[in-house]
């Protein structure tokens, strides 16, 4: 039992380590579009990096990434165009609906991806840290990603 209190506090901290990191550098840059999606993806960088000192292998958490990188991806067009055609309240429609809508289609692909890793005999099972920190990443690289091209395209 104490063993498992330990991991549930070094989860804890690690997770609240990496959102007082991603909170401070984003209200930054908030600012500034041309970075923002740039700085997101780094910082998932950095979020994936956080899984070394625990030994946790970074393909194991493939499934959560690929939860966060769609489910994100998803949203950020959707509240951009929310934004676009009807300001802040358009924004959060399209983020909270997009939310709803990309939580179930990222769920497919997360299981899809879970399934492969397990037929090629990968170990994936879930954990409260790899979960938690590969959702974060997989997020951060979906908006990363999106904000980025739309900060290339002008939109």
């Amino acid at each position: 039992m104490k063993f498992t209190h330990h991991k549930l506090i070094l989860a804890v901290l690690n997770i609240f380590t990496l959102s007082l990191l991603i909170i401070s550098v984003s209200i930054f840059f908030i600012n500034n579009s041309k970075w923002i999606g740039p700085i997101l993806i780094i910082l998932a960088i950095l979020s994936l990096a956080s899984l070394i000192p625990f030994k946790i292998k970074i393909k194991s958490a493939l499934p959560d990434i690929t939860f966060g990188l769609i489910d994100n991806s998803i949203l950020a067009i959707l509240a951009i165009f929310g934004g676009y055609y009807a300001g802040v309240s358009g924004a959060i429609i399209g983020g909270v609906v997009g939310n709803a809508i990309t939580d179930g289609i990222a769920g497919i692909f997360e299981g899809k991806m879970a399934e492969k890793l397990r037929s090629m005999l990968i170990h994936e099972e879930r954990t409260m840290l790899k979960s938690a920190v590969g959702k974060i990443a997989g997020c951060l690289f979906g908006a990363g990603i999106i904000l980025t091209i739309a900060s290339i395209i002008r939109f």
